[in-house]
């Protein structure tokens, strides 16, 4: 499997390098690093009284993506990363010292970007393209193999999900509309 991933980055390297996306996708990882810019998002929600129950969920979704993601599976299947795999490749970022699978950056935008679609946010549709771009970056700049950045969006989907459920059982109208 490692091979045939290997062969599809390779492909994209080939065929999807611009001096652009060379450019853009360095900065569009970047809003994903450590989960900052959805964290940011997040207290933005928490700040509101109107979108504070979004914001919670958020938070919660950060959460369990971080426990799934970071805390048990990245040293549990300890998956190294493709420019280790493939020394030659120059990479357009810091070279990211943690383990490959699952990709925490897809993880966390897919957990927040389906948070904000359950709740119908009219935040949803950006949200969503921004995860989705997220996740290609990860492919783009080859710090992922495509399995990392499939199962951490799935990984994400389930913590958006999870934390809505949760959420959903709670009577919170004193903190939160």
């Amino acid at each position: 499997m490692t091979v045939l991933e290997l062969n599809i980055l390779d492909w994209l390297q080939s065929s999807m390098r611009t001096p652009v996306g060379d450019a853009l996708m360095p900065v569009i990882t970047a809003f994903a690093d450590k989960g900052i810019g959805w964290i940011l998002l997040t207290f933005a929600f928490l700040l509101r009284f109107r979108t504070r129950r979004i914001g919670i969920t958020l938070l919660l979704a950060i959460c369990i993506e971080i426990l799934l993601c970071n805390i048990l599976l990245k040293p549990l299947v300890a998956r190294q990363r493709p420019f280790i795999l493939n020394p030659a490749f120059q990479l357009l970022i810091a070279a990211p010292q943690d383990y490959s699978f699952p990709s925490g950056h897809a993880a966390v935008s897919f957990a927040c970007a389906s948070v904000l679609w359950i709740y119908r946010s009219h935040w949803r549709f950006p949200a969503a393209v921004l995860a989705f771009i997220i996740a290609f970056s990860r492919l783009y700049l080859y710090v992922h193999f495509p399995t990392d950045v499939l199962v951490g969006a799935m990984i994400g989907v389930m913590a958006g999900v999870i934390s809505c459920r949760i959420l959903s059982q709670f009577k919170i109208n004193n903190l939160c509309r």
